[in-house]
């Protein structure tokens, strides 16, 4: 019998108010060391969120959030974002293929999650179809910062549903004098003869400082367990006469991406100054079409700056911009078929205060454009150019055990279509978007913390939701857009429980988000042929909708405690468990929202001996049964994974060799949230081997 997904729901609170939460330290406290290999890593609960306003621990945040670095990002690096951040509580992925996975956010993606580089817009074309990847490479980053709920009040109406922010250093911004740095690493893993390697050096002189940073990756065809298509699938679709399944390997997952950055910085006591200039390109196939490869290219400026105490009361000002021309190609059996090219700029300037009348925060102003456009046989969307400038304020009031957050922010979007002979006249649409938030964190003792957040949020339609009208054969559908559209409303409410000293430490947080106008592709039963090919015609509606869901990381240390003493131990067995659920509907039909991710708990059992560390991990996804209309029913599976780590260190260098095998089980692995998880299965068994040299 499949558990019921609302008694583990329930069962998650239980454990978690009875002791399993996990938080993050006080500054005003002594560090807590995780008591570990000897490295003397923080537990992540004390690590700062930049992506914050005011760059908090995750222990003071008002809002749900992880950091993933160190180790633990090494090891969970994969080609793709999505597939790197997935084993995070409330964090899925669109898997389109090992190349082309966005993160999912407590069952939100797209236009909904913002991707930032260093805390700006990606500016590529990775949130208007799930074929599209996003445009940087996992291998060279220093941390990643997932922020879940709404993030709007920092990063406007795309960050509804939360943030993921890939943190790579290429700007210098600390002096680092008479020094030279840097990092090699090399990877290999079975199931797809992939293969990695990137370097990275930084150093500096008199206040100078530069950074350089370089990978190439390949990988053929992935293996999987037995057939791509499921049983369902090849019910409903069956083949040709003569036609076989594909089996054992999974046709067009190929792909080969390079790229290389490089940044120059001026740092004095006051202030600093850099850039960085990136060029970054990968091709890989569309398992989706067997005959369809993608070649991107992107190169990208960014800019960032700051002044320390310019003015009386005024700890920081900082500015950032990146510029972007991206442009990708889709290849129909070696012939150019489709152009897409998205040319961009985000900027953004803060002012942080000093403690005005108790309150201490930051002020500012973003502004952010795209030139997009589509040519070619699959151009479902007219030229477009969005315009987004936005004021906002956050503000931190502490009185004793209770800090007092809240802020606003307001945007100003215009989307416009450029008259075309495909498309007719020019159409105009401009939003005035206000969001705001009031949250509370609760602190009685330096073991517990308390979070409690309320978002007033709004989301601009995108211009794909406003413009589309075309086959979009990633989906394989006939997408149509309404450009009478109007916002999209949210308000939520968030609480969250935290433990960060003693046997056990862990967070446990539960969610209810209720959406207005909540934009989704609805069926409308209509087929178009073209070119032989049949396409479901998908309108872009709105309904109102609610999420609700909780999610649990606990951690039992079984041989010690986490303590406020600094000295590390070199010798524990940790116990961790992470889970998440998560229930959406429409709330006009009664029917659950398509492609929700089911239930997910996540074991792992983790040794650390000296130098030495092992990981027996196992992963549950609970089957899909709450089905949108239309949609088929996925079955539950259970992964196994086992990784074996081993440091180095001589000096100031450091060699970390390591070792995974993944899903050892052979398990016929299919992600719900995925458009193509009748079709793509996850990868096989495999190993992956590699080494990170840092000095």
């Amino acid at each position: 019998m499949q558990p019921n997904c609302n008694y583990i729901g329930l069962g998650l609170f239980i454990l978690a108010f009875t002791g399993a939460s996990i938080a993050e330290s006080d500054t005003s406290n002594p560090p807590i060391v995780h008591k570990t290999t000897g490295s003397d890593d923080e537990i992540p609960m004390d690590e700062m969120v930049i992506t914050a306003p005011l760059e908090r621990p995750l222990f003071q945040q008002v809002q749900s959030a992880s950091v993933l670095s160190g180790q633990n990002l090494t090891l969970a690096l994969e080609p793709s974002l999505g597939q790197t951040l997935v084993r995070m509580p409330g964090v899925s992925s669109s898997y389109f293929g090992p190349a082309a996975s966005r993160p999912i956010i407590r069952g939100l993606d797209g236009d909904r999650v913002r991707i930032l580089q260093n805390g700006l817009n990606t500016i590529d074309a990775s949130a208007t179809s799930v074929d599209h990847a996003v445009s940087f490479d996992t291998s060279n980053l220093k941390s990643v910062e997932v922020v879940r709920g709404p993030a709007t009040l920092l990063y406007g109406s795309n960050a509804i549903g939360g943030v993921v922010n890939s943190i790579d250093g290429r700007i210098v911004d600390e002096k680092i004098d008479g020094t030279i740095r840097g990092a090699l690493s090399e990877r290999y893993s079975s199931v797809d003869n992939g293969y990695l390697t990137s370097a990275m050096v930084e150093g500096g002189y008199k206040g100078l400082a530069f950074h350089i940073e370089a990978f190439t990756r390949a990988a053929e065809d992935f293996r999987i367990p037995g057939n791509a298509r499921t049983t369902n699938e090849q019910t409903l679709n069956p083949l040709p006469p003569g036609q076989p399944e594909v089996s054992k390997i999974m046709p067009n997952s190929n792909l080969r991406s390079e790229g290389v950055t490089s940044g120059l910085s001026y740092i004095w006591d006051k202030g600093f100054f850099g850039f960085a200039w990136t060029e970054f390109h990968t091709n890989y196939g569309s398992p989706a079409e067997p005959h369809v490869v993608i070649d991107m290219h992107q190169q990208r400026l960014d800019v960032r700056g700051a002044f320390y105490k310019p003015l009386s009361r005024i700890k920081e000002v900082s500015y950032k911009l990146a510029t972007s021309s991206y442009q990708h190609t889709e290849y129909d059996s070696g012939m150019p078929s489709t152009l897409f090219k998205n040319d961009g700029y985000d900027a953004r300037v803060e002012v942080k205060h000093e403690k005005i009348a108790g309150m201490e925060g930051v002020v500012g102003y973003q502004s952010g454009r795209s030139e997009f456009s589509t040519a070619g046989s699959e151009a479902f969307l007219p030229p477009t150019i969005t315009q987004a400038d936005a004021l906002f304020l956050y503000e931190d009031v502490k009185r004793g055990p209770v800090s007092f957050q809240f802020g606003g922010r307001y945007d100003h979007i215009s989307v416009d279509s450029l008259a075309s002979a495909a498309f007719g006249p020019a159409v105009a649409r401009t939003f005035d978007n206000f969001s705001n938030s009031v949250g509370v964190v609760f602190t009685p003792n330096d073991e517990y913390a308390v979070a409690f957040t309320i978002n007033r949020a709004e989301r601009a339609p995108t211009y794909q939701e406003l413009f589309a009208n075309g086959t979009h054969a990633a989906t394989g559908a006939f997408e149509i857009g309404n450009h009478n559209l109007q916002q999209e409303k949210s308000l939520g409410f968030d609480l969250n429980l935290r433990k960060r000293i003693g046997w056990v430490t862990g967070s446990v947080s539960g969610y209810y988000n209720r959406y207005s106008n909540f934009i989704g592709q609805f069926p409308t039963g209509i087929v178009h042929v073209v070119n032989g090919e049949s396409y479901n015609e998908l309108i872009y509606q709105a309904t109102n909708a609610e999420f609700i869901g909780s999610e649990l990381e606990a951690t039992f240390h079984l041989l010690h405690p986490i303590t406020t003493d600094t000295a590390a131990n070199q010798n524990n067995l940790h116990l961790q468990l992470r889970a998440d659920v998560v229930r959406a509907r429409d709330t006009k039909t009664g029917l659950s929202l398509p492609r929700i991710p089911p239930f997910h708990l996540a074991s792992t059992l983790i040794l650390e001996r000296g130098a030495f560390g092992a990981r027996l991990e196992g992963i549950y996804a609970a089957p899909q049964s709450q089905l949108a209309m239309n949609e088929m029913r996925t079955n539950s599976y259970f992964l196994v994974n086992l990784s074996l780590t081993y440091r180095i260190k001589q000096g100031p260098t450091t060699i970390d060799l390591y070792v995974k095998g993944m899903n050892l089980t052979n398990e016929d692995a299919r992600e719900h949230t995925s458009v193509l998880k009748d079709r793509v299965p996850l990868p096989g068994r495999g190993l992956v081997a590699g080494l990170k040299l840092t000095f």
